[in-house]
């Protein structure tokens, strides 16, 4: 049974993680599945790091970044997941990538080594039920 929280206590939340993530942010984009936590080495190849520009923003318990510029893709491989880690390099958050239905949806989960991939504007919400 999965428990449901109040939306303000998912801003609340919200506002908490992006303080704790602060700015200058990355998030890596990798392959294979997703750690079981953040806490677990990271996973898979690494495909690509987005700097985030400033901080994450919360609102209404959804995480919303500045759309940060494309980035050359590093290695070749299929996205699976990625994390988010803050300045200092500790992760904060993971999840799963694909084009549609994942935590972080791209237009294309095959990405080339020299190539580019481009996030849009990163989003992740806080779930309320």
């Amino acid at each position: 049974m999965a428990l449901t929280i109040s939306a303000a206590a998912a801003q609340a939340m919200g506002a908490a993680l992006a303080t704790d993530i602060g700015s200058a942010a990355t998030i890596e984009i990798r392959t294979g599945t997703k750690p079981a936590t953040p806490e677990t080495a990271a996973s898979g190849t690494l495909l690509a790091t987005v700097t985030i520009s400033g901080s994450f923003t919360s609102t209404s318990g959804a995480l919303t970044a500045a759309d940060p510029a494309s980035v050359t893709v590093a290695a070749s491989g299929t996205a699976g997941h990625f994390r988010v880690k803050t300045s200092g390099g500790t992760a904060k958050i993971d999840g799963t990538v694909g084009t549609s239905g994942a935590d972080m949806n791209l237009s294309t989960t095959a990405l080339v080594a020299g190539g580019t991939v481009d996030l849009g504007v990163p989003t992740f919400t806080i779930p309320t039920s």
